[in-house]
C-alpha cells in the first residue's frame, strides 16, 4: 500500500481512488480515452497538494499539460514508465579570454527554470553551470558571472530592493563588468526599470532587465530566447541605459529593447506583453545582432563614471481617478503621512470638482501633488479647460507625458533628496532618462484594432 501511495504522490480523494482502481502510477506513459471519444497520450504528472482531487494531469507529447476529469475517463492504458527528473543539468561554464564579462543579478525571476509538479514550486537555474546546461548558447556570447541579490516574486519588490539592486549594479560596473543583466519577474518589471533609471545614471555599459512570460518547461516558453537576447545586449549592445528586453512580436523572430522609463506590461499572458508608450523602442535584438530603431540613447563608453544615487522616500502613492471619487480619500492619505500623490487623471489631466478642496488642503500641508494621464499615451495639458486651469491654480503640477508608474518611482526618488516644494516640482519636471519627451513621434501611438479591413490585411500579411 505504501508503494502505491508513493507512486501516486500528490493525488488524493477521488483522483487517487480512480488511479489505484486502474492500476496507474505517476510518470506512467499512458493512453486515455474520454467520454467524448477523444484520445490523449502522455505522461501522468504528479499533482501539487494544493490542487483539487478530481483531475489527472498529463504531459502530452507536444509538451503541453492537460487536466482530465476522472469521471470522464472511459479507458486508460499504461504504455510505459519513465520517471522524469526535473533537475537543471549543470555543466561547467567555459571561460573564453576574449569574450565580454557579463554579470547576471538575480532577484527571483525564473528566466531559466523547471517546474516541480509535486509541489508546484519552480526550480530555478541560476549558477553559471545551470544556465549553461539550460541555455548553452550563452557561452558563445560572454563569460558569465551570476549573483543572487535576493529571491522574491516581482510583486514583492519595493524601495529597499531597488536600493540594494542599484548598489549591486554600481559594484559590478566598478569591478569591470561589460554589461549587467537582471533576472526579474515580469509583473513589476516596469516599476523596477523606472526606479533604476533614476538611481543608476551615466552608466558606461548596458543594464538589461529580462524575464519570461512562460516557464521553461513549456514548449511556448520565451525564457531561453529572452535570456540570449538580454545577454547579447549586455555583452555587445551599444545602449548604456536601463532597458527591458522581451519578445517583440508573439513569435520568436526578434526581441525588443525598451527604455526603462517608457515601458509597460500591457497583457497578462502574451509573450509580447511589453510596449514602449509614447515613443518607439530603442532597438530590435536578434541572436546575431541589433537594428537600432530610436537613435536617441546614451551610447556605451567604458571611460564614463557611473552615478549611483539610491535614495527614496516611500510615502508616495498613485491616486487613480474615477467618476464620483470622494475627497476623503485625499484627506486620508494626508492623515496617514503621505508626502507625494501622483494622480492618474482623466483626459488631459482632470478630476471632479468635489476633490478640489481636499487637494488644496493637501498641498497647503506640504504634500506634493502631480498629474499624469490614465490614457497613458499623450500629455497632461491642464491649461486647455477650466477644470485643468483650476487644478493648476490650486498647485497641482502636470508631468507632461510621464507614465503614472514612472512618476511614482521618480517622486519617491526625488523626495529622497528634498522635501522643499519648489525643488521637488523642479526635479519632477526636469527629465533625467527620457521619462518626459518634448514631442511624441508620429508613430509613438499605434493601437491596431482588429476587425478593420486595413488591420486584417496587415495581420494576414505580417502576423506570424
Amino acid at each position: 500500500m505504501s508503494e502505491k501511495k508513493d507512486a501516486l504522490k500528490g493525488y488524493r480523494g477521488l483522483a487517487r481512488s480512480k488511479l489505484e482502481q486502474w492500476g496507474m502510477r505517476v510518470w506512467g506513459d499512458v493512453r486515455v480515452v474520454n467520454s467524448a471519444g477523444s484520445t490523449f497520450e502522455g505522461v501522468i504528472l504528479p499533482r501539487s497538494e494544493t490542487f483539487d482531487d478530481l483531475h489527472i494531469v498529463l504531459k502530452l507529447k507536444t509538451g503541453y499539460n492537460v487536466g482530465i476529469h476522472v469521471d470522464r475517463v472511459e479507458s486508460i492504458e499504461e504504455l510505459g514508465f519513465k520517471e522524469a527528473i526535473y533537475k537543471i543539468p549543470e555543466k561547467e561554464f567555459p571561460v573564453t579570454p576574449d569574450l565580454p564579462q557579463v554579470t547576471l543579478l538575480g532577484t527571483g525571476g525564473t528566466i531559466a527554470s523547471r517546474l516541480d509538479y509535486r509541489t508546484g514550486a519552480v526550480i530555478p537555474a541560476f549558477t553559471p553551470g545551470e544556465l549553461y546546461g539550460a541555455v548553452p548558447e550563452l557561452a558563445d556570447l560572454c563569460n558569465l558571472t551570476t549573483k543572487k541579490i535576493f529571491g522574491v516574486f516581482s510583486e514583492n519588490m519595493g524601495w529597499e530592493e531597488y536600493v540594494t539592486l542599484a548598489k549591486a549594479i554600481g559594484e559590478e560596473i566598478e569591478a569591470g563588468a561589460d554589461g549587467i543583466v537582471i533576472g526579474h519577474g515580469t509583473d513589476t518589471m516596469g516599476h523596477t526599470a523606472s526606479a533604476l533609471s533614476f538611481m543608476v545614471q551615466s552608466s558606461p555599459v548596458p543594464i538589461v532587465i529580462v524575464g519570461s512570460q512562460r516557464s521553461s518547461d513549456r514548449p511556448s516558453s520565451d525564457a531561453a530566447l529572452n535570456l540570449i537576447h538580454a545577454v547579447n545586449t549586455a555583452a555587445r549592445g551599444d545602449i548604456a541605459e536601463v532597458q527591458i528586453c522581451m519578445f517583440g512580436p508573439t513569435s520568436d523572430r526578434y526581441g525588443l529593447l525598451h527604455r526603462g522609463t517608457r515601458c509597460r506590461k500591457m497583457h497578462s499572458s502574451y509573450r509580447s506583453t511589453f510596449r514602449t508608450i509614447g515613443d518607439i523602442p530603442l532597438s530590435i535584438v536578434r541572436r546575431d545582432g541589433f537594428t537600432t530603431i530610436n537613435p536617441d540613447y546614451l551610447p556605451r563608453d567604458p571611460s564614463r563614471k557611473v552615478i549611483i544615487d539610491p535614495v527614496y522616500d516611500d510615502r508616495v502613492t498613485i491616486l487613480y481617478y474615477y467618476p464620483g471619487m470622494k475627497p476623503d480619500l485625499v484627506d486620508a492619505l494626508v492623515e496617514k503621512g503621505y508626502k507625494g500623490i501622483v494622480i492618474a487623471g482623466t483626459g488631459l489631466g482632470h478630476v471632479n470638482k468635489p476633490i478640489y478642496p481636499a487637494l488644496k488642503r493637501a498641498i497647503e500641508k506640504g504634500v506634493h501633488v502631480v498629474m499624469t494621464v490614465q490614457t497613458l499615451w499623450g500629455y497632461a495639458q491642464m491649461y486647455v479647460y477650466d477644470t485643468g486651469r483650476d487644478l493648476l491654480d490650486i498647485g497641482v503640477v502636470p508631468l507632461d507625458n510621464m507614465l503614472p508608474e514612472t512618476a511614482l518611482m521618480k517622486l519617491g526618488w526625488v523626495l529622497g533628496h528634498t522635501d522643499d516644494h519648489s525643488e521637488v516640482l523642479a526635479m519632477m519636471q526636469h527629465p533625467v532618462s527620457h521619462e518626459i519627451i518634448a514631442r511624441e513621434p508620429h508613430n509613438g501611438y499605434l493601437i491596431l484594432q482588429g476587425g478593420l479591413p486595413e488591420v486584417e490585411e496587415f495581420i494576414t500579411d505580417h502576423w506570424k
